[in-house]
């Protein structure tokens, strides 16, 4: 199904980008190359439909061009190729602002396309040697993760002139480059360098891939259980239920998940990057979650790494047990209880025998009993994020 953008919706989106141009035009992201950028833009995301996030992400991109405009105005930098052809959503006649490229912004058309867009921007990057390139979400962590998953696929050398930035434009925004739009856009105004963030790839005897044959891949956390029980009825409602509807299913799932999926013993066990064990048990498990890195949330915003380690798994309990406790891994809380079994790990093994939903991102997929075991783990660093040299 085709994302539906009204008229006012794509005002916003040309107002955006127009803004975010003259930003970029100003931006201190790889000096001394010319720069070539392309957002990829949802029209959907609540940041542009929702008008009280559209009102402060507006406030902060024009806070951000005053301070932007104190930076040299670079004669290097300029949308992508790519991004002034495509045939873009075509505004009405009456519009005097044109196709939206003009800015460096290609609104999404539905699921697959963010990665469409991503494989032909690396297609020009093939062609054009010189410049470095801007990935720029603008959307949720679907639309990152469809890009993210690309990139992961993509050479290296095109990869050593690249990176992505991950607006906070979504519902979530869990995996974003900063929850707050003013925080992130720092990035493209401040001194910054380049890290490289690894992925979590999700293994299965039967060689289980998403429909379109890509590898199970996060970036953010990956998990099994309960969670993903609640990310994927929340997908499935997304539209029909006004509110926090991730809150509401998280409240349904504490009463109604152990008679939709059976909780039954997993085996667990972990290992460090020299292959060492560093855990092993087996218990009964409502969720297991592994990040790229400790001090990570879900959910938007909902704290279930807390600290420095990567794997959280928590034990099943009885029913006024998680009714007492389940805002406690809203906040980071459970860490403390009983339930909890948290530790760093780079790989872990999973032994099941029944059914279970894996979540990646936001994105779910069902595991069957023929698919156990199963293999999480962190794939090397190859995803290039910007990180800030200094405070502005």
């Amino acid at each position: 199904m085709k994302e539906n953008t009204s008229g006012k919706t794509l005002t916003k989106l040309a107002e955006f980008g127009s803004i975010f141009s003259e930003i970029l035009a100003h931006s201190l992201v790889a000096p001394g190359k010319p720069l070539r950028w392309t957002i990829i833009a949802n029209p959907s995301a609540g940041g542009f439909t929702i008008n009280k996030r559209w009102k402060k992400h507006r406030d902060a991109l024009n806070k951000t061009l005053e301070k932007a405009r104190n930076n040299p105005l670079r004669s290097d930098a300029c949308p992508s190729v790519f991004s002034k052809t495509r045939d873009n959503h075509q505004q009405s006649s009456e519009d005097s602002k044109g196709k939206l490229g003009i800015y460096g912004l290609v609104s999404t058309t539905g699921p697959g396309n963010a990665a469409e867009i991503s494989k032909a921007l690396l297609q020009e990057m093939a062609e054009e040697k010189d410049p470095f390139y801007l990935f720029i979400t603008a959307g949720g962590d679907g639309t990152s993760l469809e890009v993210l998953q690309t990139l992961y696929q993509a050479p290296s050398a095109l990869l050593s002139r690249l990176v992505i930035i991950r607006l906070p434009l979504g519902t979530g925004n869990d995996g974003a480059e900063a929850w707050e739009m003013e925080d992130a856009l720092k990035l493209f105004i401040n001194p910054t360098g380049i890290k490289t963030n690894c992925g979590i790839k999700l293994s299965t005897v039967t060689g289980k891939t998403w429909p379109n044959g890509e590898p199970l891949l996060a970036f953010n956390i990956l998990s099994v259980g309960l969670d993903a029980f609640v990310t994927h009825m929340t997908n499935k409602m997304k539209g029909k239920l006004p509110g926090d509807s991730y809150k509401l299913w998280v409240d349904i799932a504490a009463l109604l998940y152990d008679s939709i999926y059976k909780v039954d013993f997993m085996e667990v066990r972990g290992y460090d990057e020299k292959n060492a064990e560093v855990i092993n048990f087996k218990e009964k498990l409502l969720l297991c979650a592994m990040g790229i890195s400790g001090k990570r949330s879900y959910g938007s915003h909902k704290m279930i790494l807390p600290d420095d380690r990567n794997v959280c798994a928590i034990k099943q309990m009885p029913l006024f047990r998680k009714i007492m406790l389940k805002n406690l891994f809203s906040s980071g809380g459970h860490i403390g209880k009983p339930e909890s079994i948290l530790c760093n790990a780079v790989r872990i093994e999973i032994t099941g025998s029944h059914p279970i939903l894996a979540q990646m991102d936001g994105e779910t997929v069902r595991l069957e009993k023929s698919d156990f075991p199963i293999v999480i783990e962190l794939t090397k660093p190859i995803i290039p994020v910007l990180k800030l040299i200094q405070n502005d």
